[in-house]
């Protein structure tokens, strides 16, 4: 395959980034294309070369920014990538958001939840498991601290971009501040930026992914979200998710939607996390003949810093 071939079957993929924080934000197109050159083609293995290279790039602004911005160490992302070529739509996930699937049952006129990623919260019993087989040594690797369990007791997430002062020694002392600074040495990394990759082939009832942070998940079930989807117009449907978990948020906390959309953002982390949405609306003869022009994107964030 030539480098203008694989271009073209570049400019026929829909990319879908959807990156919690600036971590994930480095290099990300660029990286793909060129590895996708690289390998002819796309492949899971050019979207993990591509987290990785982001990962390398983000431990660099770390490593030059550690005299004055130590703190950096201690920032990190999670990341969730979906590709779609001709029929394939590979889905890449470090951390713990989501991407869930909309396809139409014809026989009932329903629209049923599909959940296509993987997610690396220590919520999860596998990922409580897997952690433990990886640090046989290590009895404190996962502890549940104040009812939410978290890896060594700090962070709910097993993957990700960044965090690097739980992958690498030299960030885990001083200047870091001593909250994010654990009491033994980092013998080796306790957090990984290995993503979860899957592939599907996409069908003709397939109808909607939604792409979305785990603050929108934590209000709302797969289901819940692909019938708000389904039940209204396309236009604005991100919007709509954000909205529909902020108002379940204000519920949780016995106040209005409209109380709490008037605390200012840094103060509303104490009421919800932050909530990234991308609903992508499929159309499969456009997908079939090899072109993603004409599919329909609705982005919204509510996020909170």
């Amino acid at each position: 395959m030539t480098a203008m071939e694989v271009q073209r079957q570049l400019a026929l993929s829909m990319i879908i980034f959807i990156a919690i924080s600036r971590a994930c934000q480095l290099r990300r197109g660029c990286v793909f294309t060129e590895f996708a050159l690289e390998q002819q083609g796309i492949s899971a293995d050019v979207i993990r070369k591509a987290f990785i290279a982001t990962e390398e790039a983000f431990l660099s602004v770390v490593t030059n920014a550690w005299p004055a911005t130590p703190q950096l160490a201690s920032v990190g992302s999670c990341c969730l990538v979906g590709v779609i070529h001709e029929r394939t739509l590979y889905v890449a996930n470090l951390g713990d958001s989501r991407v869930v699937m909309g396809r139409f049952i014809r026989s009932t006129g329903a629209i049923a939840a599909v959940q296509l990623s993987t997610e690396h919260n220590a919520s999860v019993e596998a990922v409580r498991q897997e952690l433990h087989s990886l640090h046989p040594d290590d009895p404190q690797i996962v502890v549940l601290k104040h009812g939410v369990w978290r890896v060594k007791g700090i962070i709910q997430v097993s993957r990700s971009i960044g965090d690097v002062y739980l992958k690498r020694p030299e960030f885990n002392r001083e200047p870091l501040n001593a909250r994010f600074r654990l009491p033994e040495p980092l013998e080796r990394p306790v957090l990984t930026a290995e993503p979860s990759i899957s592939t599907y082939t996409l069908q003709p009832n397939d109808r909607f992914l939604i792409f979305a942070s785990d603050g929108l998940w934590e209000h709302m079930s797969n289901q819940e979200a692909v019938d708000i989807i389904h039940s209204h117009p396309c236009v604005g449907s991100a919007k709509r998710l954000v909205k529909a978990a902020l108002q379940e948020a204000a519920k949780k906390r016995e106040m209005r939607y409209s109380d709490l959309k008037k605390i200012e953002r840094g103060v509303r982390r104490h009421f919800h996390d932050d909530i990234t949405v991308i609903v992508v609306f499929l159309d499969y003869d456009l997908i079939s003949r090899g072109s993603s022009h004409g599919s329909t994107v609705s982005v919204r964030g509510g996020g909170v810093s």
